[in-house]
């Protein structure tokens, strides 16, 4: 059973730093494309960060200058450094990785570490 853990989250103030990890346990298979989500309070989850096992990595428009998604494949861990931190950066932050050629819903979903960011 394929299973994700985050850990790494926290209370910052507004213009610190965190880093965010996620290990998979389960499967040795080197999961094509792992990432990052989020989903703040009242609102719906949303896309973050990806790399995929080649190294190529996406970010959404309102983090990709201060946020960093790493992988290791041979741990089979990801990492999210986060950067100058805003308080509208306050969520809860998913792990999720998923097979070449299937969608977020149908990834493979961590439980979520919380990263509050006061202001």
């Amino acid at each position: 059973q394929v299973q994700l853990v985050e850990s790494g989250g926290g209370l910052v103030q507004a213009g610190g730093s965190l880093t965010l990890s996620c290990a998979v346990s389960g499967t040795t298979t080197i999961l094509h494309t792992m990432g990052w989500h989020r989903q703040a309070p009242g609102g719906q989850r949303e896309f973050v960060a990806s790399v995929t096992s080649g190294g190529t990595e996406r970010y959404a428009t309102s983090v990709e200058d201060r946020f960093t998604a790493s992988r290791d494949n041979r741990r089979n861990t990801l990492t999210l450094q986060m950067n100058n931190l805003k308080p509208e950066d306050t969520a809860v932050y998913y792990c999720a990785a998923r097979q070449w050629g299937s969608s977020w819903t149908g990834a493979y979903w961590g439980q979520g570490t919380q990263v509050t960011v006061s202001s």
